[in-house]
Parts: structure tokens; sequence; C-alpha cells
């Protein structure tokens, strides 16, 4: 089978029917491009998903090629930056694929299936995945999936104060001041709060929240979040400060 490679000098070509990634419903979420000039290899068994997604990521600001087959990942896997690496493959079998791209570099590996069980996850990732997706999928989480890893691999140099409008934190010394004024928190509303300013702009979900903030992503702790968020909110004397992304998380917002 012929490589299917997106042309990055031509305009975007007019977008085909949504593949199975796509949900329609979804609603727009911001998630910014911290790592625009990433070369992406898109390794996706249906041809017309592997280019819509490459044309995807493309409008995005990302560098995109992709190509249908394992054999054709392993001649051109060198030349990317992260690989969503579809273990559904006609050709080859996907795990094999992700052990080899593994052995031959440390290249970041998502891992995408239409396999969901623990198992098939705990596979893929010893196969040396970074991250595991199963399909279908919505598009800003995979985006966010994407810059979740390159921080992991690509960590940005630590901001030790974060100044958003009025809002002013000091990380060292955990102090935090709202137009000059000190603002009095507890040890994880200031955690809370700093996780949120970080990530100016982005959507950060509860279970991201529960494993900086708690050290605990899995277990269920009621409204812990909320009643936080909301102590938050009343300190700052705004709720507009945190803004709820409902079904999603939190992210930062004004005055």
């Amino acid at each position: 089978m012929n490589q299917q490679v997106a042309d990055l000098s031509a305009p975007p070509a007019p977008r085909p029917a949504a593949p199975r990634h796509a949900h329609p419903a979804t609603p727009r979420l911001h998630v910014p491009v911290t790592h625009p000039a990433l070369r992406i290899l898109v390794v996706e068994n249906e041809e017309r998903a592997a280019k819509a997604l490459a044309q995807d990521l493309i409008r995005r600001g990302y560098r995109a090629e992709s190509v249908t087959t394992g054999s054709q990942a392993l001649r051109v896997h060198r030349q990317a930056d992260l690989i969503l690496l579809d273990l559904d493959l006609t050709d080859l079998d996907g795990l094999e694929v992700c052990r080899s791209i593994r052995a031959m570099s440390d290249t970041p590996i998502i891992a995408v299936t239409e396999r969901g069980s623990e198992l098939d996850r705990v596979l893929g990732l010893q196969a040396g995945s970074d991250d595991y997706m199963v399909k279908p999928y919505g598009f800003h989480e995979l985006l966010a999936r994407m810059e979740a890893v390159m921080r992991r691999v690509r960590p940005s140099p630590t901001v030790r104060t974060i100044e958003h409008g009025p809002l002013r934190i000091d990380a060292d010394v955990r102090k935090i001041t709202l137009y000059d004024r000190p603002i009095d928190l507890t040890r994880k509303e200031f955690d809370l709060l700093h996780a949120l300013a970080i990530q100016p702009g982005a959507v950060v979900s509860r279970r991201q929240l529960m494993t900086q903030v708690w050290d605990d992503a899995w277990s269920h702790k009621g409204r812990t979040i909320d009643t936080h968020v909301s102590s938050v909110r009343s300190k700052l004397g705004s709720s507009h400060w945190i803004v709820t992304v409902r079904g999603v998380g939190f992210r930062l917002g004004g005055p």
C-alpha cells in the first residue's frame, strides 16, 4: 500500500466526512498547543481516517503526516517527534511495531486501538507506548493527551512566579496576592489554584487535579474539589476566577 503523506506546503484540503475519532456533539474546548512545531506521525489502518486526522493536526499548528501500515511506520518513524500508533494494523502486529520503534528510539508513542480491556491496556503500555487511547475518542482529548505526553518528555522550566492580571502567585514562598493584597489560602487551596495557574487557558480535568493536589487519581472524594474551588472563589472575591467546564474540569479565569 502506498504511503499517504499530508502535503504541508499546500492549503488545507476540504475536510472529509468525520472519521471514527470525531464527535460532532462534543462542546468546543480550547486546548492550547504548547509544542506547535512538533512533527506528528499518524499510523492509522484506515486511509481516510489517517488523512483526516493528519489534516486536523495541521490545522492546529502541528506538522503531520500519515501512513497506513506498520512497515511504513518502521521506515519513517525517526522523522517524528511523536507517534500516534494504531495497534489494529493489517500487515504487522501493532504491539510488535510498538516494541520495534521503542527498541530503536525513545520517540513518545500514543497507542490507539478499539480494544479497551485492562489486559489490552497493560500490553500496550508494556510494549513501550507512553499512553493508550480507545476508539472512538474525542479530538480534544487526543490533543490534551499529546500535550501531557510531551510535557513529560520535554518538561518546561518550572515557573516559580505566576502573574495573571492582578493575581500573583509566588510558589517559592507559597504566597498569593490580589491587587497587591495578600490572600490567605490553605495548603490544598494554594495547590489547587497553582495547578490551574500553571496552565492558563487550559481545562484541567478533575482527575488531573486529584493527582496533582491530592496525589490520588482514582478514589472518589465526593465534593472535595468543589468545596475547595468554592472556598478559593470566595477568598478571591469572585466566582469568575475559577471557571467550571461541565463534565471536564476547571480552568483559571479572571476578575
